[in-house]
């Protein structure tokens, strides 16, 4: 297969907590969440532990064994823990956490793996686009945003609020009817989206941060079709320029989204055999 990349951070001053990378029949993409005072907890920081968890899963995936990628996961999410779970106080809900997305072409299939709100878009040889997330952390979230209704923003009501829907959401993180994202504790992969279809009824499929899906919704500036003609050209990077543009034409707007780091990965399938084969090129 041939994989194409682009990766952006959402702003100057701050390090891009996004993380994509692939290897021979395999490629993983991580959304660290960048969470405010989570250096007081892990002096590390979200991006060392975006970069230490993905090289931890390409490190396996590498391997070509076919383990299960729920376990590749968790065994990976163990040993970030191992390395700085004398140091820092990983067990807090706000310590350095990813949302993870994994493909793998192995003996005809292609596996997949999600945790918490990234995106893979399958393009299918025979119908359109198929669309798979993790829909929990975004249930959650609406759920716990709920108090906020009516409340005019700017005033202290609005910040006292808005503090307890944060506070209810972290409540929320890794536990059993909200929702899930690798941090410190492996048993979080066992709740992973995954799915597993035949090589040959996919022609390619894309791994997106949520700061490039949002070039769909909430931004509208294409659709799923839409997206996958653009990583064909003008490429990922092409696609990551259309997210700037529109945050940058929605910036006065006080509910648009604030720029987030963006990235993209597309890998496309060149034949059956390439892909049992486990071909990068």
């Amino acid at each position: 297969m041939q994989v194409s990349m682009a990766t952006s951070a959402g702003r100057a001053d701050r390090p891009n907590e996004d993380f994509v990378g692939a290897v021979p029949g395999a490629v993983v993409l991580l959304d660290g969440a960048g969470i405010p005072g989570a250096e007081s907890l892990c002096f590390h920081g979200v991006a060392w532990y975006t970069h230490r968890l993905g090289g931890a899963l390409l490190g396996h995936l590498s391997r070509g064994d076919g383990r299960d990628l729920a376990a590749i996961l968790a065994t990976a999410i163990g040993e970030i823990a191992g390395e700085h779970g004398d140091t820092c106080d990983i067990a807090d809900p706000s310590s350095p956490q990813a949302t993870v997305a994994m493909v793998r072409a192995h003996q005809g299939r292609l596996d997949w793996l999600l945790l918490a709100d990234c995106f893979l878009v399958l393009d299918r040889a025979d119908a359109g686009p198929q669309v798979v997330t993790d829909e929990r952390e975004m249930t959650a979230r609406r759920e716990c945003s709920a108090p906020l209704a009516g409340v005019v923003r700017g005033t202290a009501e609005y910040d006292r609020v808005r503090a307890s829907c944060v506070t209810a959401l972290r409540a929320r993180r890794n536990q059993p009817g909200g929702y899930w994202i690798a941090k410190d504790d492996p048993r979080a992969a066992r709740e992973a989206v995954t799915g597993s279809q035949p090589l040959a009824s996919v022609n390619g499929v894309a791994l997106l941060s949520n700061g490039v899906s949002r070039i769909v919704s909430p931004y509208g500036r294409t659709d799923w079709p839409g997206l996958l003609d653009l990583l064909h050209t003008p490429g990922p990077a092409g696609v990551i320029a259309r997210v700037r543009q529109a945050e940058a034409q929605t910036a006065a707007d006080a509910d648009a989204p604030a720029p987030d780091d963006a990235t993209v990965a597309y890998a496309k399938f060149q034949s059956a055999t390439d892909l049992s084969a486990g071909a990068l090129r």
